[in-house]
């Protein structure tokens, strides 16, 4: 089944799904900062929407509020809008990834993260290209 495009609220909803497991309505709408808040029913529409999307599912039932928990991966989701991002380039990764390296927003820990990946992924590509076929 493929992963579900998510809105940036629904991923607002998801993160906190993530970071702090299962949840009800009202955890969900606590996490969110003061000035941000929004009202209960929102909140409510956009997880039963993720439940329609499967990305979340109901995982138990507090008194009379269900229990939320994540569905999907945060990994899984995060390569899904990539994908998308990517797409919106017409299939182009480098304009994405120089703006990132030009841009100054990586911090030295995620370029050295970065530079590990790409020595992988050439190491991987090496090692495919010696095996016989």
């Amino acid at each position: 089944m493929p992963l579900p495009k998510l809105t940036r609220l629904e991923v607002r909803i998801m993160e906190t799904l993530w970071s702090k497991g299962p949840c009800s309505i009202r955890q969900l709408l606590e996490a969110f900062p003061e000035d941000e808040r929004l009202a209960y029913t929102t909140v409510q529409t956009v997880v039963y929407r993720l439940e329609a999307k499967k990305a979340v599912k109901r995982s138990g039932k507090f008194s009379n509020a269900h229990v939320f928990e994540a569905a999907i991966s945060r990994d899984s989701a995060q390569h899904r809008m990539i994908d998308d991002l990517v797409a919106l380039f017409g299939g182009r990764r480098l304009p994405i990834v120089t703006h990132l390296i030009e841009s100054g927003k990586l911090t030295p820990e995620e370029l050295r993260e970065a530079r590990a990946a790409l020595k992988k992924a050439v190491h991987r590509r090496n090692t495919k290209k010696e095996k016989p076929e």
